[in-house]
């Protein structure tokens, strides 16, 4: 070799490291997320913070919130996500047929709406309600996943099309219901339906011209999941280390992995420093495990990647070999928090499975991983050097025999927390946890494969979990680096609405009975609520116009706990086991879809 090829080949390889570690942010977004009179993204900033800094409303005065406005979206099924608020507009969002609606903050009329056309036959393949997750913005677009699996591009200011590109094929079970996120110079989505044996995926896509830059599957080979045998670390007998050749394959039966499941349709999170992106993966196809041994890799999994190249950095797995539908897909909170009395750059996880999850974001270093409900039995503990959970053999759903019905296994597939984000407030660095606190009976059968019919192989019931006199959720502050409780506060339902924490000393929630709710961070001591017409399964957001905070939220039953109101099921398993175990829900509320937002009357910061 020459001294010429040499120098050249350094050259070469120096600028493709600089390229796979330099973020390119989108400066525009990075000014409006550093506004908090803005909601510029699903979670108000890159890391699922779900904070806001303002504190107009507080602990002393929130008693005073009334309505300020409301606003109907025109859909009756479950409202999930939250609108966006770019300086005077905000942009609502609906589930099915997913509308898109510009209004103006100065008078509350509509700008532009954008309603688009798809086949309802998208419908009948979506596993647990019509819901849309949100929008995103960046680049002066607002960013719409359609159910269809069509991404499309809005110009922000008139509505009008700027690029659409499509990820994924209904026909073959594959639609979509989770926000896109917008990260530097990429929106990145992924894609639903793991109870059809679809494949997930993650897709990034460039924001001016919607030209795919990468997709990284959740199972198969190395090349297709973007993972170097050597390079890419996963936490294993109290170190990290290689995740080794084919480590995905080698872990199913065959070529079970091409229905593997491993879905994408949750919150992701972005560390510009570090340039890597964060999202958890769900569950294994099919939900019946004796048809799938195997440590299904890498479904149930975090994985950290880069997001120039969408090469992975390090994965983690949850739950290998999954009994029961605990989805990793839920939100990953980036956190600077004190771990073992050192400061830690963290990723905070509250996993389907009832473990809440603290790993080094940098490395993948797996700290923490404790119960955030006592109830769960499924497993007995996490071993931290091995990274396994140590199962609970009475609750395991492998087929002994034809008839295996497992009963009272906590939590139920609907996991101790679903997609419904928790909350980060950075003074206390305490996480504001919604929870569901139900169980089941698992009964799994053997299913065949076709595409675009459901792929599940199990009969589920669920009920209230024990010790908390009928209620089916809590509301709690966690303490991360400790892997404690810190308070908790029952509630009749599952707390299905994501969290807003702020610097006023309140969090913020709704239920699905219909209330939003504001409670003090330090003790959870309840301050304020109102009742709105319809369960609540939205996300609280805060912004703040013409020197007035609000406060806002969608009311409109629905999603999974709500799955028989809005399709109108009446069978105890339907809706995957739901419907009997939320059927008391009929009498506290009914369908909707109504954005509410409150204000405090005369107040001015």
């Amino acid at each position: 070799m020459n001294v010429r090829t040499l120098v050249l080949g350094l050259a070469v390889f120096v600028a493709t490291a600089l390229n796979s570690f330099l973020a390119y942010a989108d400066p525009q977004l990075d000014s409006l997320l550093k506004n908090p009179s803005n909601w510029a993204s699903q979670a108000g900033d890159y890391a699922n913070h779900r904070y806001s800094p303002l504190k107009q409303i507080n602990e002393s005065n929130v008693g005073k919130l009334q309505v300020a406005w409301t606003m109907s979206t025109g859909v009756l099924r479950g409202h999930e996500g939250s609108p966006l608020v770019i300086g005077d507009t905000m942009y609502i969002h609906s589930p099915f047929p997913n509308k898109v609606i510009a209004v103006s903050l100065k008078d509350q009329t509509f700008l532009w709406q954008y309603e688009p056309k798809q086949d309802t036959a998208v419908i009948s393949v979506m596993c647990c309600d019509t819901v849309n997750r949100g929008l995103a913005y960046g680049d002066g677009k607002i960013f719409l996943q359609q159910a269809d699996t069509t991404l499309v591009a809005l110009n922000a200011k008139t509505g009008e099309v700027v690029w659409k590109a499509q990820n994924g094929n209904p026909k073959a079970g594959e639609t979509n219901t989770n926000a896109p996120h917008v990260f530097g110079d990429k929106v990145l989505t992924g894609i639903s339906g793991g109870e059809f044996g679809v494949r997930g995926r993650l897709i990034a896509y460039d924001i001016k011209t919607g030209k795919q830059a990468w997709i990284a599957y959740s199972t198969g080979p190395d090349n297709e999941m973007l993972l170097d045998p050597q390079q890419t670390m996963t936490w294993a007998e109290g170190k990290l280390q290689p995740v080794g050749a084919d480590s995905s394959i080698k872990s199913w039966k065959g070529d079970q992995w091409k229905l593997g499941g491993g879905t994408t349709w949750g919150w992701y999170a972005w560390d510009p420093k570090l340039n890597l992106v964060y999202y958890g993966t769900g569950n294994p196809g099919t939900w019946n495990p004796t048809q799938r041994p195997g440590d299904n890799k890498w479904s149930m999994s975090i994985f950290a990647r880069d997001l120039n190249t969408g090469k992975a950095k390090w994965v983690y797995q949850m739950t290998p070999h999954d009994e029961w539908d605990y989805d990793g897909v839920n939100e990953m909170i980036l956190a600077d928090i004190a771990v073992n009395g050192k400061k830690t750059p963290a990723i905070v996880h509250f996993d389907r499975n009832g473990f809440g999850y603290t790993l080094n974001r940098e490395s993948g270093e797996l700290l923490v991983a404790q119960k955030y409900d006592p109830a769960v039995n499924w497993a007995d503990s996490v071993d931290l050097k091995s990274g396994l959970p140590i199962r609970n053999a009475t609750y395991s759903t492998q087929k002994a025999g034809p008839d295996h019905n497992v009963k009272g296994i906590c939590p139920a597939a609907l996991g101790s927390k679903d997609e419904q984000p928790a909350a980060f407030d950075p003074s206390s660095s305490l996480f504001l946890v919604p929870t569901n606190h139900v169980c089941m009976d698992y009964e799994p059968f053997d299913v065949d494969y076709v595409s675009g019919q459901p792929y599940v192989g199990a009969t589920l019931s669920m009920y209230p979990g024990p010790n908390e006199k009928g209620a089916m959720g809590n509301f709690i502050a966690w303490d991360a680096s400790k892997g404690k409780i810190v308070w908790s506060k029952p509630e009749r339902f599952s707390v299905w609405s994501g969290a807003l924490a702020t610097a006023g000393g309140i969090v913020f929630y709704g239920t699905l009975e219909g209330y939003i709710k504001a409670v003090r961070i330090k003790d959870g001591k309840e301050l304020w609520k109102f009742k709105t017409p319809s369960g609540i399964i939205g996300n609280v957001f805060t912004y703040q116009f013409q020197g007035k905070q609000y406060i806002g939220v969608y009311s409109g039953i629905g999603g999974w706990a709500g799955i028989g109101m809005a399709a109108g099921l009446q069978k105890s398993t339907e809706g995957l086991g739901a419907v009997g175990g939320y059927r008391e829900l009929a009498k506290y509320t009914a369908l909707g879809g109504t954005l509410f937002v409150f204000a405090i009357p005369g107040e001015k910061g």
